[in-house]
């Protein structure tokens, strides 16, 4: 009896520990909740170039805290594309609402706020390396194996998606937050390369895992929320909060810049 209350008691403070930052997110009211979702803000972010500014190919990734309670716990990605002379973006991305959930669209401002919160830049390719990279994500986002399916935990979610792709895709790399709950939701084993390029996640369901890398870092993966530590720029990854110290890099061919907070 003493072993299951002394079990008992590291899982109740196990549970309180990954639960106290999206507790903190709500209490907080740092996560889009007021109103009604149809009527949130999707003002742009200004992250994304205008074609006059920039005509080459753009490949852009982006995340952004999802609607609602949901907001607190996590974030919805899409990966946004603009071949070279075009006016308007193609956005992928999956959607809880739509089915199939796999979602290819046009849009002119790739970078709107996700009903009411701001997005972030997690990969900016342009030129000759977008190039190369838009008909593979093109082929890739073609080809993803739960087009069908939605489930915003363990997952297969958006995130699900967004890892998927970069895995698939060579030359695409990309640091997703530990937010972005269903990352590590793995549609093809229990192994696979982390979504930065240089590293390794091992995943159970997406529930229990681990990722090591040189971008992300020590990453563990508890009942789908996950914390961390990012060696190369100093930082606590931590669910809902996502990060205590320096900011995160932008990925990308021209090399890899600092997010500006």
């Amino acid at each position: 009896m003493g072993i299951l209350l002394r079990l008992l008691a590291g899982l109740v403070l196990l549970l309180s520990l990954l639960l106290a930052g999206p507790l903190w997110m709500l209490a907080t009211n740092e996560v889009a909740a007021g109103g009604h979702w149809a009527s949130a803000g999707r003002e742009p972010a200004g992250l994304a170039p205008a074609p006059a500014e920039a005509p080459e190919a753009v490949v852009q990734l982006y995340a952004a805290r999802a609607w609602g309670w949901r907001g607190a716990f996590g974030v919805h990605t899409w990966i946004a594309t603009r071949e070279a002379g075009a006016e308007r973006w193609r956005l992928h991305h999956v959607m809880s609402w739509r089915r199939p959930a796999r979602v290819s669209e046009t849009a002119s401002t790739p970078d709107r706020a996700w009903y009411g919160s701001a997005p972030a830049l997690l990969a900016d390719y342009r030129g000759a390396p977008a190039e190369r990279l838009i008909p593979a994500i093109e082929a890739a986002v073609a080809a993803y194996p739960a087009p069908q399916a939605y489930r915003a935990w363990p997952g297969p979610n958006s995130n699900t998606f967004t890892a998927w792709v970069v895995r698939e895709v060579p030359g695409l790399e990309a640091v997703l937050p530990v937010t972005a709950v269903g990352k590590d939701y793995l549609l093809d084993g229990p192994l696979a390369m982390a979504p930065g390029g240089r590293g390794l996640t091992a995943s159970l369901g997406g529930v229990f895992g681990l990722t090591l890398g040189v971008d992300e870092g020590v990453e563990l993966n508890l009942l789908g929320l996950v914390v961390g530590i990012d060696l190369r720029r100093p930082a606590l990854k931590l669910p809902g909060v996502e990060r205590l110290g320096m900011a995160p890099l932008v990925k990308g061919a021209s090399g890899e810049a600092p997010v500006e907070p």
